[in-house]
């Protein structure tokens, strides 16, 4: 089987040769940095000397703001880099380490920065959506038997999308306050996103959708499952019919912490491919691939083991054989690299994962 076929095959739940193998995620920049007098100086990044699958590429048209909003440097010291991104948010940067920005102030805090903000940046048919030579890429990709993908981090997701625009404690607020704005909102990033994947399809075949939301903690979802089906459920709906349509088999969703009060409405409306599934979050394996067995996963390994060395790392890879046994699982890690992680205990990893998987 090629990446593609078996990326395909496990996530349906049919026969494959065995599991992909992946090396997902990467290392943090500090990872990085450290690996740098670590590993040997030939081996370029995490996943080339390991020979490992290919993962999903997301073909690079643009599905966020077009055009993006101008990056400006605002103020700056010995520790901080005061910012505004691409999005517009106003986000301030240690630069020292690895640690989340602060997100100090975000586009839209009104209808009418909605508004404003929508007929600046996010014109569906805006043509720089399609800019570039991602025919000729995708092309390739489809020659080398590589899986291929519309939607990506940050850039396509209905709950991500509010809380790109407006902040998470707002955003949270709004769906009381402005429920009105929060589904216009929705529907209007999504008929965004089908009107740029709509053009994509004509000159492509893509496997799978990738929805971006991070709208879980560890104590469970930002907002209730009554609530998912009330604000999102008709745009996954609509995602869905035009990926049966255009037969795209799967719709892929990366949500942090633990979605298990979410999956079951989720599941429903289309989604059968779901990660990273946090550890530290509760988010076991074995258990959702008994719980849920029509729903497909990847991750859940707990980057924190590979700290420990061997004899962490071949407890863990143990721990979650049964989901691999079970099927319908890509096993990987279930988040970006800690600087904590040796590059020797790393390529310790890769290799027991690599014989696990059977490649």
């Amino acid at each position: 089987m090629n990446d593609r076929e078996r990326f395909i095959a496990c996530v349906l739940g049919e026969a494959v040769d065995r599991p992909p193998y992946w090396l997902f995620w990467g290392p943090w920049g500090t990872t990085r940095q450290r690996w740098q007098s670590e590993k040997p100086a030939d081996i370029p990044d995490h996943r080339s000397v390991f020979g490992p699958d290919q993962p999903p590429i997301a073909v690079p048209v643009n599905c966020g703001p077009c055009p993006q909003v101008e990056r400006k440097v605002l103020r700056e010291d010995e520790d901080f880099i005061v910012h505004t991104d691409s999005w517009g948010i106003v986000r301030r940067d240690y630069k020292h380490g690895e640690s989340m920005p602060d997100f100090l102030e975000f586009p839209v805090k009104t209808r009418h920065d909605w508004e404003a903000y929508r007929e600046k940046h996010l014109d569906p048919d805006h043509p720089d959506r399609l800019a570039g030579n991602w025919r000729e890429q995708c092309a390739e990709w489809t020659r080398l038997g590589f899986p291929i993908q519309l939607g990506y981090f940050p850039d396509v997701g209905i709950f991500g999308s509010v809380r790109w625009l407006l902040g998470d404690e707002d955003g949270l607020i709004a769906f009381y306050t402005m429920p009105d704005l929060i589904h216009e909102i929705m529907d209007h990033m999504t008929s965004l996103y089908l009107t740029v994947f709509e053009a994509v399809v004509q000159h492509v075949q893509v496997d799978v959708i990738h929805i971006w939301e991070d709208m879980c903690g560890r104590q469970g979802p930002l907002i209730s499952p009554r609530h998912w089906e009330e604000f999102m459920g008709a745009n996954y709906r609509r995602i869905k019919a035009f990926a049966d349509k255009h037969n795209i088999p799967v719709i892929s969703v990366d949500t942090d912490g633990n979605p298990d009060l979410i999956a079951p409405v989720m599941m429903q409306s289309g989604v059968n491919f779901l990660w990273p599934m946090e550890v530290a979050a509760g988010c076991d394996v074995n258990v959702w691939r008994r719980e849920y067995p029509g729903l497909s996963l990847m991750g859940g390994i707990d980057k924190r083991v590979l700290a420990f060395g061997p004899e962490a790392i071949d407890c863990e890879l143990e721990r979650i054989r049964p989901a691999i046994e079970m099927g319908r699982y890509i096993p990987d890690l279930d988040h970006l690299i800690p600087n904590d992680v040796s590059w020797q205990n790393y390529a310790y990893y890769a290799e027991r994962l690599k014989e696990l998987v059977g490649k």
